[in-house]
C-alpha cells in the first residue's frame, strides 16, 4: 500500500521513542494521527505529547482507560506479587491496553495501520503471506521480548518505525526536531511506579489483607530469619534478606502456601529448564513440531539460553530444557523463544526445574 494513501494511528506516550516514530511516519508520507492513553497516573508526558503533535501538525486523540488499566495491569501486578510470582506489566499492558485500544480505534475510525515506538521489526513473507516479528537492529534497546503475545492478524496491521534505527539515531532525530529535553530523558522502568519502588506501591494498592510476615528457610526447612511478606521478594534476589553470613544467600523459591521464602547459596540457583504456560506462537510454522531448538530469553536483558523446547499443544504449555543451567528462573516472568533474530513465540514461566 502506498504510504500517501495510508492512514496510521500511532500511540504516543510523550516519550522520545513514540514521538520520533510519528515523525518518521510523517516523513515517509503517511497520514498520521496520534492517540494518547490516559491511565490514571499523572506526569506521564501528556503535555509533551500535545507539544510534539502540534510541532508535527498531526491531530492528537485522547482516551481515558483508567478503569481498564487498573483492572488489567495494576491489579494483575499486585496479585502476582501477592502470589509469590514476578510479574511483567509491560507485556500485559501492550496486549490488553495499548495494542487492543489502538487496533479497536483504528478500525472504528478507518485507519489502515497502527504504530508504536517499540524497537522491533516486522517482516512480511509475500509468497506465503506470513509475518515475522524480528528483534530491533539496536540489540541494546530491542523490545521484541515484550511483544510475544501479538499474533499474525495483529502484525499485519502494525508498523514499528524505530525498529531499523538505533537509540542514538532516535535521539539525534529528536534533537533536530527541537525536542532536546526528550532526547536526554529515559523512560522509567514501570510507567505507573515513578520512583520504581514496587514494594511501596504494592503496600499502597492492596485492597484486602496486608502481606503476612513469615519464615525465611533453607532447603532443609531450617529457619534462618523472618520476612515481611512474600511480595517483597523475587527469585534470585540477594539484597534485603537481613541474614548475617560469611557468604551471600539468594532467594531460590517462594512458597505461598506455607508463606515461606526459601534461600540458599549461589550454586543452588541453577535451573535445568522450565515449564511455560499460556504459550502463544507468532510463527505458525513451529507449534506442531515435537522438539524445537531455540534460544529462550527468561527475562528482559537476559542474553538468552540455548534450549530444546517441547510444545504441549493440548495444554497450551511448553517444556524448556536448557543446554547449560541458567540462574534465577522466576515464575511469572515471560519465557520468549527466538530462532536467530526471529521471535517464534513465548509463554509465562510456571515453574523452573
Amino acid at each position: 500500500m502506498n504510504p500517501t494513501n495510508s492512514k496510521v494511528l500511532i500511540g504516543v506516550s510523550g516519550g522520545v521513542d513514540s514521538l520520533v516514530a510519528a515523525a518518521i511516519l510523517v516523513e515517509r508520507g503517511y497520514s498520521v494521527e496520534g492517540l494518547y492513553i490516559i491511565n490514571g497516573f499523572p506526569d506521564r508526558g501528556e503535555s509533551e505529547a500535545e507539544a510534539a503533535a502540534a510541532r508535527l501538525k498531526i491531530p492528537l486523540h485522547k482516551i481515558d482507560l483508567t478503569g481498564k488499566f487498573k483492572r488489567e495491569v495494576v491489579d494483575y501486578f499486585v496479585a502476582e506479587y501477592m502470589d509469590g510470582r514476578t510479574p511483567n506489566p509491560c507485556i500485559v499492558c501492550n496486549k490488553k491496553i495499548k495494542f487492543a485500544c489502538l487496533l479497536k480505534k483504528a478500525e472504528e475510525w478507518g485507519f489502515d495501520y497502527i504504530a508504536t515506538g517499540h524497537y522491533a521489526r516486522i517482516e512480511h513473507d509475500a509468497r506465503e503471506n506470513k509475518f515475522k516479528l524480528l528483534k530491533g537492529v539496536d540489540r541494546g534497546k530491542d523490545q521484541s521480548y515484550f511483544l510475544f503475545l501479538l499474533g499474525q492478524g495483529e502484525l499485519a496491521k502494525i508498523l514499528f518505525p524505530n525498529g531499523d534505527r538505533t537509540k542514538e539515531e532516535i535521539r539525534m532525530t529528536a534533537s533536530k526536531m527541537g525536542l532536546e529535553s526528550l532526547a536526554e530523558k529515559e523512560s522509567q522502568e514501570i510507567c505507573f511506579i515513578p520512583d520504581n519502588d514496587y514494594r511501596k506501591f504494592i503496600r499502597e494498592n492492596i485492597e484486602a489483607v496486608s502481606p503476612l510476615s513469615g519464615n525465611i528457610v533453607d532447603r532443609k526447612g531450617n529457619i534462618l530469619g523472618k520476612h515481611s511478606g512474600i511480595p517483597s521478594y523475587t527469585i534470585g534476589q540477594r539484597r534485603g534478606l537481613n541474614i548475617s553470613s560469611t557468604h551471600p544467600y539468594y532467594v531460590l523459591e517462594i512458597n505461598k502456601a506455607r508463606n515461606e521464602v526459601i534461600i540458599g547459596r549461589e550454586n543452588e540457583l541453577d535451573f535445568h529448564g522450565l515449564t511455560a504456560r499460556d504459550v502463544c506462537w507468532i510463527s505458525p510454522d513451529y507449534p506442531d513440531r515435537q522438539e524445537i531448538e531455540a534460544t529462550v530469553q527468561i527475562r528482559y536483558r537476559h542474553r538468552g539460553a540455548d534450549s530444546i523446547i517441547t510444545p504441549l499443544l493440548q495444554d497450551k504449555k511448553a517444556l524448556v530444557r536448557f543446554i547449560k543451567p541458567e540462574k534465577a528462573v522466576a515464575p511469572g516472568q515471560a519465557a520468549v523463544f527466538y530462532r536467530g533474530e526471529q521471535l517464534l513465540g513465548g509463554g509465562w514461566i510456571e515453574k523452573g526445574k
